[in-house]
């Protein structure tokens, strides 16, 4: 018999050991390939609603794929304006431009994906029910003035262009929580609302039939939306094409007066979601209760009765035209710094603008924080006695873009207001601090521009840092959650020798060491197994195996790099914690018109799996930093909600 040399039957014992472990891997899905792509920029919507919509532990997420483009923009835009309610949603669309939210609705819109099969109910409609929603869905009922429904969203019920949405592929609960929401009020469509009339002359046992019988018809193979109607049954703005998207600001030139506001971003705090801007109204959480910004319009409920010298003492004193002391929620101690004839243009902008009445809400503060004696106490105790000093002549080019960046800064741009570290009034010896604190209300830290191992530029190239508050990336870092919403509202639009007087002074300040980076031991073996594996399953595919981040086509990060990160590593892992419970997209801007986004874990993984991924991040690939406990990310989450 011919014999086999031994190196050929070490091969073929190898082989037969592991022919039985074949079929396993060869039931492992290649992982992705990233692609600079609008598909890839989408995953983040597709993990929760899936292809064909899907439930969650917080409720139904319905198929969004082949809607009308203009319904599932006008759906975003209600996200964005709160017309619609929705933590997650509305949290995830914040800070995108409305080219950006047309661009997400054109491209579900065009997805011709096959509709699954129809839901089976938990609990089966009777006979009765069902015929009757059959009759209001494909006939209506002429008696209680009800069109079908097909009359309006198609006779295959896919939808009808410009914005009326499919009913077809939903689950009867969410159909039903839907038509019970226009009932109520807690939801509304594009005027006229046509949608809020049906509702009011359906019964209670109407609404259920109608969706029980929507979630059970044969789906059709196509999920097109059929064309406009040529006689609509009711007069509704789902027949009309939405609002053009509005364009991208930019930093072309303005008025100084409107430029002094975007400076100082009045409108993100003067105006409520959905209202016009500057007419007030926005709640600001505090530790001691919400504040409302006022109208800033020349309204009889605004500035129609306030002088030029009634809004410099505001801004300068922190004292309403009547007398009354304002809350420090109005940064007055920052706004003190602004010169007399900025806060002239200033007032001479907000005189010029489009009267509007609205009276803001009653404050919502605890007492004894609701009396004048509290803040004639608060004043006494943080706002210097002394008139700021005069701007010295500076004596080069140099010292004038440094005087400038520091202008901007601590008055115009009252960067403490949340980059400043507050006792338990609010208060700080050095109201102009830049030491890092927690933002009240929003569980977001804003990190320490004095330390360049938390938030400090001193380090960093002056090409990153203007690129990071000009688009809202630059190099590894990015701007997430308040600091985004000031990206996408007022530093893009400032002009550039603003902006490099800014990067110019950030950099020049003092280093001033955060407590609390000491290093840590490592977490227990099974915080870091269990980490680990949570990491391999929802963030190696996009920051790779060892945390090293995917770059786009354009050379920028597409997902930034974990390895080395500023926020893995802070002292705090509050912002860390909000990334992941929360995601979302960083902001829409003119030098990153489409960013990439991250999905929400905050309804997929418990307290102790976030807990676990977080102490893994903190502790590989050389990390040091303090493991988090379950417990801090249930204290650190408080005042976010779900």
């Amino acid at each position: 018999m011919h014999k086999l040399p031994l190196w050929q039957l070490l091969v073929l014992s190898l082989a037969c050991m592991l022919m039985p472990l074949y079929p396993a891997f060869a039931a492992q899905p290649p992982k992705p390939v990233f692609q600079d792509t609008m598909a890839q920029r989408m995953q983040v919507c597709f993990a929760c609603h899936g292809e064909q919509g899907r439930a969650g532990p917080d409720g139904y997420y319905p198929r969004i794929a082949g809607k009308p483009a203009g319904y599932l923009y006008n759906q975003l835009r209600y996200f964005q304006t709160g017309e619609r309610r929705h933590n997650l949603m509305s949290r995830l669309v914040a800070n995108l431009s409305d080219a950006n939210l047309m661009e997400i609705a054109e491209y579900f819109s065009a997805l011709d994906l096959p509709y699954a099969a129809p839901m089976t109910p938990r609990v089966p409609a009777a006979a009765m029910a069902m015929a009757r929603g059959r009759q209001l869905a494909l006939q209506g009922d002429a008696q209680l003035r009800l069109p079908a429904c097909a009359a309006c969203h198609g006779e295959p019920l896919t939808g009808r262009l410009p914005a009326t949405p499919g009913l077809l592929g939903l689950s009867s609960d969410y159909l039903s929580a839907q038509l019970g929401a226009w009932q109520t009020g807690a939801r509304a469509a594009h005027a006229p609302d046509c949608m809020a009339q049906v509702v009011q002359r359906l019964q209670a046992a109407d609404l259920a039939a109608v969706s029980s019988w929507l979630a059970t018809p044969p789906n059709p193979a196509r999920a097109r939306a059929a064309g406009p109607a040529l006689a609509p049954p009711l007069e509704c703005g789902s027949h009309q094409a939405p609002p053009a998207p509005r364009a991208q600001p930019t930093a072309e030139p303005v008025s100084a007066g409107r430029y002094l506001a975007v400076l100082g971003n009045c409108q993100g705090c003067h105006t409520r979601p959905g209202a016009p801007p500057f007419s007030g109204g926005r709640g600001i959480p505090t530790p001691f209760g919400t504040v409302y910004s006022s109208n800033l319009t020349p309204a009889a409920s605004g500035l129609a009765l306030w002088s030029a010298d009634d809004f410099w003492r505001a801004m300068h004193h922190g004292q309403s035209r009547d007398g009354r002391w304002l809350n420090p929620a109005f940064p007055y101690t920052n706004f003190r710094y602004i010169t007399r004839a900025d806060s002239d243009a200033l007032y001479a902008f907000f005189k010029g603008l489009e009267p509007v009445e609205a009276i803001p809400p009653p404050h919502g503060l605890r007492w004894p924080f609701n009396t004048q004696v509290a803040l004639q106490v608060w004043r006494r105790l943080y706002l210097p006695r002394s008139e700021p000093m005069p701007q010295r002549a500076a004596q080069s080019a140099a010292d004038a873009q440094q005087q400038r960046g520091a202008y901007l800064v601590q008055a115009l741009g009252h960067c403490s207001v949340c980059h400043m570290p507050r006792n338990a009034l609010g208060g700080n010896a050095d109201m102009l601090s830049l030491e890092g604190g927690f933002i009240a209300g929003q569980s977001w830290y804003a990190p320490s521009l004095r330390d360049p191992l938390d938030g400090g530029v001193q380090d960093r190239p002056s090409v990153e840092v203007r690129q990071l508050f000009q688009s809202g990336r630059g190099g590894a870092d990015r701007t997430s959650g308040p600091m985004a919403e000031v990206v996408r509202h007022s530093l893009q639009q400032w002009t550039a020798q603003d902006i490099d007087a800014m990067v110019a002074y950030l950099q020049s300040l003092p280093r001033v060491a955060v407590a609390g980076l000491a290093v840590s031991p490592a977490p227990p073996r099974r915080v870091l197994d269990s980490g680990a594996a949570l990491y391999d399953k929802h963030c190696a595919d996009c920051h790779g195996a060892q945390g090293q981040g995917v770059r786009g086509a354009d050379g920028n990060w597409a997902y930034p790099p974990l390895r080395g990160n500023r926020t893995v590593l802070q002292a705090s892992p509050a912002n860390l914690l909000q990334t992941v419970l929360y995601g979302g997209f960083g902001p829409s801007t003119a030098g990153n018109p489409r960013p990439f986004g991250m999905p929400p874990y905050v309804l997929t993984l418990s307290e102790q799996e976030v807990a676990d991924l977080l102490s893994y991040l903190r502790a590989s690939w050389g990390h040091q930093a303090a493991p988090v406990s379950a417990l801090d990310v249930q204290r650190l989450r408080d005042g976010a909600g779900r």
